[in-house]
């Protein structure tokens, strides 16, 4: 079977792969269809890029500057890694005259090392620390798809999706908390043509699982974590084994955890299902499923979990009631379970939203309402772009953008004159409303 996520197969021409790829891409950005041979992981890559309307044709932006970056950096947690990844990867970049990358949950570059050489070059496209290159604003890439499909990945030559970008090859892995499952950034490989083989692949995954290991060394395994704020499978980390949940399955453990106390059938069914009618048979049938893959973590009568479950969403709530926005923020990668429409969850969801929203709009930090500002759940956020221009110097030039945004959002919304608070019914509007990761 073929690796969808190698570049290329053995035998493949590089030169005539990237002649039939580079004629795809344009066709596709003329006409939203992708042809073969682009592979589906590079398909959906190229999708998501351009609904996310980013950049075919520029450099990727620089969101953090060298103060900021030092201090972040610092206390981020793949920094004990380091060592880890200059010991494995270090050489290899140098001595192929490649680069060295690491970068965080949000796809901006912490580390960037490796041939002096290649660095300058790769300061023409802005891959630099500080930069960001997910794929919402530097379009199919290594780290960035990596981030966005949970998996490691070779991207190649015309694959990705800025021109700019096209001539280089690279190949990346994600990186997760070995205690949470959290994902917190990932390592990549990035250089000439070569590296479209099978080796740059398993190296970095190897890297990446070494990374981990490093990282847990330090951490106590035991426990039960639940990730479910930005991705619609959550993640249960049991004792430090993963495990993928379905979608109603994630539903079912992240209200489970919300009542440790227990839910009867009806209460949960209510949450589930609102009030839809529903078969009781239906919801035990789940719920029989469920205990098949969680075991003795499930109890009934009433349902509830037999050990303390940890979750990423009441770690927010714990840093957002010690009046700590910069930490929630850092910790809120997206709305709980965005494509769930179970009224539980979604009232879950909303409420913390909301207070995220608050906590940031009373803090006034500019940096933290811009950094909400250019999320897809924030792009839209009238109040948001208002508090930026008011948080920011009166004669700065950063005020020029995040006012364009407001009265633009003003009027779309049919408000005139420019100048006050939006309406109670527009804030509601444009509040952070939970979309597809």
């Amino acid at each position: 079977m073929v690796n969808p996520w190698l570049a290329m197969e053995a035998g493949a021409d590089p030169v005539e792969r990237t002649r039939t790829v580079r004629r795809a891409h344009a066709a596709f950005l003329a006409d939203p269809t992708v042809a073969p041979p682009v592979r589906q992981v590079v398909a959906d890559s190229w999708r998501r890029s351009a609904d996310a309307r980013a950049a075919y044709d520029g450099a990727a932006p620089i969101e953090l500057d060298e103060s900021a970056l030092r201090t972040y950096r610092e206390g981020h947690p793949l920094a004990r890694a380091m060592p880890v990844f200059r010991e494995l990867l270090g050489s290899f970049a140098q001595d192929g005259a490649h680069l060295l990358a690491v970068c965080d949950p949000q796809g901006r570059l912490l580390w960037v090392e490796g041939h002096r050489g290649v660095r300058r070059n790769a300061e023409r496209m802005n891959f630099v620390v500080g930069a960001r290159w997910d794929e919402r604003h530097a379009g199919t890439n290594a780290p960035g798809t990596a981030l966005a499909a949970d998996h490691a990945v070779q991207i190649f030559a015309a694959e990705h999706y800025n021109r700019q970008v096209q001539r280089w090859t690279c190949a990346a892995a994600p990186l997760h908390d070995p205690r949470t499952g959290r994902l917190l950034g990932a390592v990549d490989i990035t250089g000439g043509d070569h590296l479209a083989s099978p080796h740059s692949l398993a190296l970095v995954q190897a890297t990446a699982r070494a990374a981990e290991a490093h990282l847990a060394s330090g951490a106590p395994e035991s426990g039960v974590f639940l990730t479910a704020l930005g991705r619609d499978e959550a993640l249960l980390v049991v004792d430090g084994e993963r495990l993928r949940l379905g979608r109603r399955h994630s539903e079912i453990l992240v209200l489970l955890a919300r009542h440790p106390e227990g839910l009867t059938g009806d209460q949960l069914s209510l949450l589930l299902y609102g009030e839809r009618e529903m078969r009781p048979v239906t919801l035990r049938a789940e719920l029989s499923r469920l205990r098949q893959l969680v075991g003795a973590l499930l109890h009934s009568r009433p349902y509830r979990l037999s050990r303390p479950v940890e979750t990423d969403l009441g770690t927010v709530e714990e840093q957002l009631a010690a009046a700590d926005p910069r930490s929630a923020l850092g910790a809120y990668p997206g709305p709980l379970l965005p494509l769930s429409e179970a009224p539980g969850v979604r009232r879950l969801r909303d409420a913390l939203a909301d207070r995220m929203r608050c906590a940031l709009l009373a803090a006034g930090d500019p940096e933290l309402l811009r950094e909400w500002s250019r999320t897809p759940w924030g792009e839209d956020d009238l109040e948001i772009f208002e508090a930026l221009v008011g948080a920011l110097p009166e004669r700065s030039p950063a005020r020029a953008a995040p006012r364009a945004t407001a009265d633009r959002l003003r009027a779309a919304y049919g408000l005139t004159g420019g100048k006050g608070p939006a309406p109670a019914a527009v804030r509601a509007a444009t509040s952070a409303q939970p979309r597809p990761l």
